[in-house]
């Protein structure tokens, strides 16, 4: 491809660019994930190495996927299987980029299904429907409500209703192209943020006056100082390393695809360092800052910190906080429920626009398709991806496709994109694309930190997947190792997940006829999404493969 650094289309403004980049990090994990995480693995334990993995690995990966993103828009390449290819030369490459889409269609696919929640979530909380419900009956409205064959919530089916209207909404915009995401960005961001620090200052004020007779420790400060006091001896626990370094990936869209594709609509001169930084230190004010202030504190302050520690869960957000909210008062528990639930939703949508960009970008590349065809093909590949998330949540398929295609696939991308940017295109070259048009200075210490730490970090983290030890117990399974008595894997670990083993044993143990049948279908539908997601890679790789062979003929008619 001859290089032409104007792209066709471009970002309007840089507060828009970074407001954009910065709303794809900003996501449902700042909020939901961030905070369990933190608790479960000893809040102040977790922090000092989630702050030193976002250092190493965090802000390396953002200025990789930057700059390559910048480079492959010189070329006109919008999408990463090109910018991949022309990185690295060899066109093996440009497979390993198809991760960059497959990502994201997948992901898409269950994440706006999480973003429709919210939404109803804030429709609920403005027409009372929480009013009076004790905490037991509100965490029992979300399991009805994600039941669609039996739901007594609402409407029939009115989670798949409120599915397809958010995911519509999603491909309304991106129709529009950067501008419709670019306009999205500057309401939302601004609006979450305020959101955030309303509720923020709510759970730092909240103290002692929670406390009941059945919680009288209550005690929102207790929360905080979990979360904020640093346990030095937990450093040397593999666990809360891997875990930090997992967390990088949710919450700062790394190792998607996203990011390079947002990137390559910049001019081939526009600074991608001080844009890197800003976007990751905003994602980083939000979650560590604000993340921490809601739902932790708030929880602590009415149920005890001994209830959070045990209870802290992905659930906590839509099966607990609005009945929290109930004791503000009617007027303001609404308010608090569309201040929670709009926050989670704004985050939610600025993150899965950015999901249908990298196959918008490829189909227009490389098929001339326009906005609106690319748009509306995006949804309606993620609606036939997506469906049996929402019908057959039960069965495990949401969970499937979060573990597959919103972790293990996220990993792998990072770490193969990391070495072509490193060793294949050369630290070298990679460094000046890193600081060519440059506003700030990026320490030359990470010029040894993204070609070798970096790297071994997602070596790391990749093989503690991989072989993840019995119960996550690391220094017992190393001290077993070192002993002579083996390695056990742990039902969690990849290679034990790909054979279903922690279902099939607990199928074994099983008596009750209703059980062992439920569990025979969760196999089967764990099965199913994965051939669906294996079909999903097959089909993108082969659309990848006519589009070269097409260019191979442009080139040599």
């Amino acid at each position: 491809m001859e290089q032409n650094s104007v792209s066709k289309e471009a970002w309007g403004s840089r507060l828009g660019l970074i407001l954009a980049m910065a709303g794809n990090a900003v996501g449902l994990g700042n909020f939901l994930r961030f905070p369990v995480q933190a608790v479960q693995n000893g809040g102040g334990a977790f922090i000092i190495p989630y702050l030193i993995c976002f250092l190493l690995m965090g802000i390396p990966l953002l200025l990789i996927e930057w700059s390559s993103g910048r480079y492959g828009g010189k070329f006109n390449n919008h999408s990463t299987p090109y910018i991949m290819k022309e990185m690295g030369k060899s066109p093996m490459w440009k497979y390993v980029g198809v991760f960059g889409i497959f990502t994201n269609i997948a992901v898409v696919a269950y994440y706006t299904y999480i973003e429709s929640w919210s939404l109803v979530y804030v429709l609920h909380s403005v027409f009372g429907t929480f009013d009076g419900m004790s905490q037991s009956q509100v965490a029992q409205f979300f399991v009805e409500y994600i039941n669609v064959f039996t739901t007594s919530t609402g409407i029939p089916f009115e989670a798949v209703f409120f599915y397809v209207l958010v995911l519509g909404m999603n491909v309304f915009i991106l129709s529009k192209g950067l501008g419709g995401i670019e306009k999205v960005a500057k309401i939302g961001m601004p609006l979450l943020i305020l959101f955030g620090v309303l509720l923020a200052i709510r759970g730092l004020t909240l103290g002692t006056s929670g406390q009941s007779e059945l919680f009288p420790d209550a005690n929102a400060w207790d929360g905080l100082n979990f979360l904020w006091t640093p346990q030095f001896d937990t450093l040397a626990n593999p666990k809360v390393w891997i875990a930090a370094a997992g967390q990088i990936f949710f919450t700062l869209s790394v190792g998607m695809g996203t990011i390079q594709c947002y990137a390559a609509y910049l001019n081939s001169k526009d600074d991608v360092a001080l844009n890197a930084v800003s976007a990751g230190f905003v994602n980083e004010f939000v979650e560590v800052v604000l993340g921490s202030s809601i739902v932790i504190p708030i929880a602590a302050g009415y149920l005890g910190l001994d209830w959070v520690l045990e209870n802290a869960g992905f659930g906590m957000a839509f099966q607990t906080m609005p009945f929290l909210f109930q004791q503000w008062g009617e007027i303001a528990a609404a308010f608090a429920g569309v201040f929670w639930f709009g926050l989670l939703f704004f985050a939610g949508i600025t993150s899965s626009l950015a999901m249908g960009t990298p196959w918008m970008g490829f189909m227009k590349d490389e098929f001339g398709w326009g906005k609106k065809r690319g748009a509306w093909s995006f949804g309606a590949l993620a609606l036939i991806m997506g469906l049996p998330t929402v019908l057959f949540y039960q069965y495990g398929v949401f969970d499937e496709f979060d573990y597959w295609a919103g972790t293990i696939s996220l990993v792998v991308f990072a770490l193969l994109e990391t070495i072509l940017f490193s060793w294949v295109f050369g630290i070298g070259k990679g460094w000046n694309e890193i600081t060519e048009g440059a506003d700030i200075k990026i320490p030359d210490i990470y010029k040894f930190i993204i070609k070798y730490i970096t790297p071994s970090l997602l070596l790391l983290v990749f093989l503690g997947a991989l072989f993840t030890p019995y119960q996550n117990e690391w220094m017992i399974n190393i001290n077993s190792l070192w002993e002579g008595n083996g390695w056990n894997l742990d039902d969690g670990s990849i290679i034990k997940n790909i054979s279903n083993a922690g279902l099939r044993r607990k199928l074994q143990t099983l008596t009750n006829e209703e059980d062992i049948i439920f569990l025979k279908d969760k196999i089967f539908f764990v099965n199913m999404a994965r051939l669906m997601l294996l079909a999903l890679f097959v089909f993108i790789s082969y659309l990848v493969y006519l589009s070269y062979q097409k260019r191979l003929k442009e080139k040599n008619p």
